[in-house]
């Protein structure tokens, strides 16, 4: 106890002595230090009609591990459909709103995509999960010739103009082929090598789409595919038949290579 004292002393009396210029460069320092403010988008909630739920709490575990400030957005539009996902089959009947959907993953801490800026925020990243193919976009019915969610494009094109990083994983790397034209992203490999990459045609598409593809190997999952030029980290996450481990590896490089791109 008397040897906490003393240091808490020294340290009041260091700082009573030290110049005003001293204590303004300290104060400045610590400023410096600022978490990153992260966005991340979604896109309902399941993994055949919305956000893939384990690559969206992957996502915000990793973030949280890296210090991240965290706001959560999605499109204020209906689902292009709803999914029994105990059957695998399309509920004719029910009808979906993507921002109520996706409030369940943000445990309702969740904006509309429309109130994303770029200047509240240093980065975004988009979780996979057939929604980015369905509702943040026409791929998953129109393939090369889809169209893009106009608020998912606009926040795509801000943060791509203002330089700061895109992250994507899953299928959603198709909406960054599609807007940002030359992009370089990862969906897996090219092949299906038995079954092992299910939906290995993406790359094809990806090409099409204008964008460039990396082939990913296993090894890879505890790295990212990183696109300098651009700021776009993607990795593969569902798009491999592998386990989870792997899948949480590598979405945890591609939020840590998101984050060291902002520079924070």
């Amino acid at each position: 106890a008397v040897m906490l004292a003393s240091c808490g002393l020294l340290l009041r009396t260091a700082l009573r002595s030290a110049a005003p210029g001293a204590l303004a460069s300290f104060h400045c320092s610590a400023q410096h230090f600022r978490a990153a403010r992260v966005a991340v988008v979604l896109s309902g909630c399941g993994v055949y009609d919305g956000t893939e739920i384990h690559e969206a709490s992957a996502i915000l575990v990793h973030l949280s591990r890296g210090g991240a400030e965290v706001q959560m957005y999605a499109p204020d539009i209906p689902q292009m459909h709803v999914i029994d996902h105990s059957k695998g089959q399309p509920a004719e009947a029910e009808s979906r709103n993507v921002l109520v959907e996706s409030a369940r993953i943000a445990r309702g801490k969740i904006a509309s995509l429309a109130k994303l800026t770029t200047a509240d925020h240093d980065a975004v990243i988009f979780p996979g999960g057939f929604g980015a193919a369905k509702n943040l976009s026409t791929f998953a019915v129109d393939g090369k010739d889809c169209k893009v969610n106009r608020e998912v494009e606009r926040v795509l094109k801000d943060f791509h103009k203002a330089g700061k990083p895109i992250g994507l994983c899953c299928i959603s790397p198709v909406l960054a082929a599609k807007v940002l034209s030359g992009a370089e992203v990862t969906v897996g490999h090219e092949e299906e090598e038995g079954g092992k990459w299910p939906y290995a045609g993406t790359a094809g598409a990806i090409k099409e789409l204008g964008g460039k593809h990396s082939v990913f190997s296993l090894t890879a999952f505890y790295e990212a595919h990183v696109d300098t030029k651009n700021k776009v980290v993607t990795t593969p996450a569902f798009m491999c038949e592998t386990e989870l481990h792997h899948i949480f590896d590598g979405i945890g490089a591609m939020v840590k290579n998101v984050l060291k791109l902002t520079g924070k």
